[in-house]
């Protein structure tokens, strides 16, 4: 399989903590409902998962904002509920009320039933990947993504989305036993969902941890991070190019536990807006010429509703705190991707995305200039 060359590296260099012009920059959620030609998409395939599991459909949504903004990656048009719907939990979209399961996870028959899923039930995800690749004719790197393992389980013990996580943090804490083997199957599924989309052609790969911060200290490390660990283990280092893939973990709320996290075996660790990158930085950016994380973030996603010159002093703040960006080309040093610390809002307007991403590339480019 091959692909056309890349021309913007950018978001890949910083990833290994490689110097770069400017601050690279991507959004999470930036294919989707803030963008009328989305929505427009959207309508003609008829739901959700309609438009996840057509690949002319996923391919055309994940190029949109790229149509719009100079924004330096892509990633995959897709939800983090595809595994465990492939593993015949009946995934759907109710409009206005989020995903939802026919089946959950809460005994221990539904737990003996578990076991990863067989790959050809995601085979759409994988041919998006694919055709997004040759789309893109290397315009910018294309991200595959999955939710953790313990992500996956709160939607799968749950059922839906939660506001108190008291199913699945009530078996947690009750049947540790279960809710260990729903964690070492889902990890297993993580890692395998993830090779085939870096083998399909993803250039980087996430995992996003979206409920990690909602576990007690002690818990997040038993039950999240351990399980993380098991999905980068398994992880392949080398994608369909002959180079390196990258692997980004997000942890939303995981601030706080970024001296855990500083052994991970991955490259770039993302961070939510509460969280200040200079002080991550110092924990585990490490110094020029030795090893550290990159570090991805993380402004707060409420912040495109100000207007644009508010959102210009806010961009400049963030980048600020990240503090002087390493530029010697000889060695790997600290570097930042800059994104927002969750998804982008449906109710952002375009416009305001339009001045985040001047404001990020004018600003770190002038940042450079002077360090």
């Amino acid at each position: 399989m091959s692909f056309p060359t890349l021309s913007n590296d950018t978001f890949l260099r910083a990833c290994r903590r490689q110097a770069t012009d400017y601050t690279p920059l991507w959004l999470m959620r930036q294919a989707g409902r803030y963008l009328p030609e989305y929505k427009a998409t959207r309508a003609k395939a008829g739901s959700f998962m309609g438009l996840a599991t057509n690949v002319d459909y996923a391919t055309e949504v994940t190029l949109q904002p790229l149509e719009r903004f100079p924004l330096d990656a892509a990633i995959l048009f897709s939800d983090i509920l595809t595994v465990p719907d492939a593993m015949g939990l009946g995934l759907s979209f109710a409009e206005g009320e989020g995903p939802r399961f026919a089946k959950n996870v809460r005994d221990e028959a539904a737990v003996a039933e578990l076991a990863v899923p067989d790959m050809d039930k995601l085979r759409y995800v994988f041919d998006a990947v694919t055709s997004i690749r040759h789309a893109l004719n290397g315009r910018v790197p294309l991200i595959g993504f999955s939710g953790s393992p313990w992500t996956l389980a709160c939607y799968m013990v749950e059922g839906k989305g939660s506001d108190d996580y008291r199913q699945v943090k009530s078996l947690m804490y009750a049947r540790p036993d279960l809710m260990h083997r729903i964690l070492e199957v889902n990890a297993d599924s993580v890692a395998t969902y993830l090779n085939a989309q870096i083998d399909a052609g993803a250039q980087a790969v996430m995992i996003f941890d979206s409920w990690g911060g909602v576990l007690a200290d002690g818990m997040f490390q038993t039950f999240s991070l351990a399980y993380t660990k098991r999905v980068l283990a398994q992880l392949k280092r080398t994608g369909v190019d002959g180079t390196d893939v990258p692997r980004i973990v997000f942890t939303k709320g995981g601030g706080i536990w970024l001296d855990d996290m500083k052994a991970l075996d991955c490259e770039v660790l993302g961070l939510d807006w509460t969280a200040n990158l200079g002080k991550a930085r110092a924990i585990v950016g490490g110094e020029a010429g030795r090893p550290g994380k990159a570090l991805q973030g993380n402004i707060d996603p409420n912040v495109l509703f100000a207007p644009p010159e508010q959102i210009t002093a806010q961009v400049k703040s963030v980048l600020d705190s990240f503090g002087t960006p390493h530029t010697d080309r000889t060695t790997n040093g600290p570097t930042h991707i800059f994104n927002l610390g969750h998804g982008i809002s449906q109710f952002t307007p375009p416009e305001h995305v339009s001045a985040l991403v001047e404001a990020v590339h004018g600003h770190s480019r002038a940042m450079r200039k002077g360090a």
